[in-house]
C-alpha cells in the first residue's frame, strides 16, 4: 500500500514538474479536458438547473391532473386538419362534468386571457399574463398566498369584481412594503378589488404567477364571451387519489361523448392531455439537452485525451534514462507503469478541474448579477463528481498506452538509450 503512495507522490511531483518545465505544451494540451469538462458539466448543471426549477413550479399540480381541451400536448394520430375544427371546451362541459363525473376530488375551469394593461393610480403594468378560473381551482394547485385569500364559490359563480395578484405585480403596484388587499387596480376598464398576492415562486422559462393575475372566470366570460379561441378555454381534473388511471380516463372520455352526441364510429373531438405526460415530455427534452452536451463535450475530450497521451510520450522520451536506472536496481514492471499511469491521471484532473471552476465560477456571477432573473444556476455534488469520474478516465485511457510501453523497456537500452 505504502508503495503505491509513494508512486503517486512521485507521479504528482512529475507532473508538477511538466507544468513548470513545459508550461506552453502542457497547457494548450491540457486546454481538450479543460473545454471538454466545461462544455459536458457547464451544459449538465445548467440543464439539471432548468430541470429542477421546472419541477419546483410544476410540482404544485398532481401528476393524475388531467387538461381537457381542444389541443394535444403530446404526438397525436388526429390530423391537423380535423383537430382545427374541434369545438372549444365550454362552461356548460365544465358543470356537466362536475354534476356526472365520479371518483373527482375537484374540477375547475380555466381561460387563458391575452395579456393586458393594469393600473393602480399612476402606476401603469403592461403585457400582464391574465388567468380567469373558478373557485376549484385553489384545491388543484394548491395555491400559496402570503397575504389574502382567494375567490370563493360565490365570487366565482356571479363574476364579482375581485382578483389575485402575483408577487412581483403586488410589488411594482404597491412596492415590497406597500399593502395590497383591498386596494381597486384597473383592468377591462373595470376597477378590481385586490383579495389576495400569491407568494413567490420564482420562473423556469419566464412563465411565473409572480407577474400573473387571476380573476374569476364568469367576469372574463362577460368580457370575452364564449366560444372565443383566444382565451383557450380549458377544464382541468383532479382525480381522487389511488383511483385507477386508465378506467377514470375512460369514464371521463364517455361522460363528454354522450354530452357532445358523438357517435361511436367518429373519434372525440377533444383531448384528455394527463399532467404526468407533459413531464414525460419535459423529460424527453431535458434528455436530449444533456445528450447534446455530452456531443460538444465529448469531441473537446477526445482532443484532450490525445494531447495528454502526447505529454506521457514525451515525458516516456525524456526519462528513458531514469526508467533504466529504476529498472536496473529492481523496479518492477507495475511500478514503472503506475508511475507513468498516476502521472496521466494527475494531469488530466487538472485539466478538468479548470473546466469546473470555470463552470462554478462562471455560474457564481451570473447568480449574483441577476442576469438571468429567478434562474439560479447550481452546480451540484454529482455533476462535480462526474467531472472527477470522466477526468480520471481520460488520464487512464491517455496514459496506458505510454505507460506500458515505459514499463516495458528493457533497463540496459533504456540507460544506452537515454546517455
Amino acid at each position: 500500500m505504502f508503495i503505491y503512495l509513494r508512486v503517486l507522490k512521485e507521479s504528482f511531483r512529475f507532473a508538477i514538474d511538466a507544468l513548470r518545465n513545459n508550461k506552453l505544451r502542457t497547457f494548450l494540451s491540457l486546454m481538450g479536458v479543460t473545454v471538454g469538462i466545461f462544455s459536458i458539466i457547464g451544459v449538465l448543471a445548467a440543464v439539471d438547473s432548468l430541470e429542477r426549477q421546472i419541477k419546483d413550479s410544476l410540482s404544485s399540480l398532481d401528476q393524475s391532473t388531467i387538461i381537457l381541451c381542444h389541443v394535444s400536448f403530446g404526438p397525436t394520430d388526429v390530423p391537423r386538419w380535423k383537430r382545427e375544427q374541434f369545438p372549444l371546451v365550454t362552461y356548460e362541459d365544465y358543470q356537466y362534468l362536475k354534476r356526472t363525473l365520479p371518483e373527482t376530488k375537484a374540477i375547475s375551469y380555466v381561460l387563458n386571457v391575452p395579456s393586458q394593461t393594469i393600473k393602480y393610480e399612476d402606476e401603469t403594468l403592461e403585457s400582464v399574463q391574465v388567468g380567469a378560473t373558478t373557485h376549484e381551482y385553489y384545491d388543484i394547485e394548491s395555491l400559496q398566498f402570503q397575504e389574502g385569500r382567494f375567490f370563493n364559490e360565490a365570487e366565482s359563480i356571479s363574476g364579482s369584481n375581485v382578483i389575485v395578484i402575483g408577487d412581483e405585480i403586488k410589488n411594482q403596484l404597491f412596492g415590497e412594503d406597500g399593502n395590497a388587499i383591498g386596494k381597486k387596480i384597473k383592468i377591462f376598464s373595470r376597477k378590481l378589488t385586490v383579495i389576495g398576492v400569491l407568494k413567490k415562486e420564482g420562473s423556469a422559462l419566464g412563465d411565473s404567477k409572480d407577474e400573473a393575475v387571476v380573476l374569476p372566470v364568469n367576469l372574463t366570460r362577460k368580457i370575452y364571451g364564449d366560444n372565443n379561441r383566444s382565451t383557450f378555454p380549458q377544464v382541468i381534473v383532479l382525480p381522487e387519489p389511488d383511483v385507477d388511471n386508465a378506467e377514470y380516463l375512460a369514464t371521463l372520455d364517455q361522460k363528454l361523448r354522450i354530452k357532445r352526441g358523438i357517435k361511436t364510429s367518429e373519434v372525440s373531438n377533444f383531448f384528455a392531455n394527463q399532467f404526468k405526460g407533459l413531464t414525460d415530455f419535459i423529460d424527453g427534452i431535458i434528455s436530449v439537452l444533456k445528450l447534446i452536451g455530452w456531443g460538444i463535450g465529448g469531441f473537446a475530450l477526445l482532443v484532450g485525451g490525445f494531447g495528454i497521451a502526447n505529454i506521457m510520450f514525451v515525458s516516456v522520451k525524456e526519462r528513458t534514462n531514469l526508467i533504466g536506472i529504476q529498472k536496473a536496481l529492481g523496479a518492477k514492471r507495475r511500478f514503472i507503469l503506475f508511475q507513468f499511469l498516476f502521472e496521466s491521471i494527475v494531469l488530466s484532473i487538472f485539466g478538468g478541474l479548470i473546466g469546473m471552476f470555470l463552470v462554478w465560477l462562471i455560474s457564481m456571477l451570473l447568480n449574483a448579477s441577476g442576469i438571468a432573473g429567478d434562474f439560479t444556476f447550481v452546480l451540484s455534488s454529482f455533476n462535480i463528481f462526474l467531472g472527477f469520474s470522466v477526468t480520471f478516465f481520460i488520464g487512464i485511457i491517455a496514459g496506458i498506452i505510454p505507460a506500458i510501453g515505459a514499463s516495458r523497456l528493457d533497463p540496459v537500452e533504456a540507460i544506452r538509450t537515454g546517455m
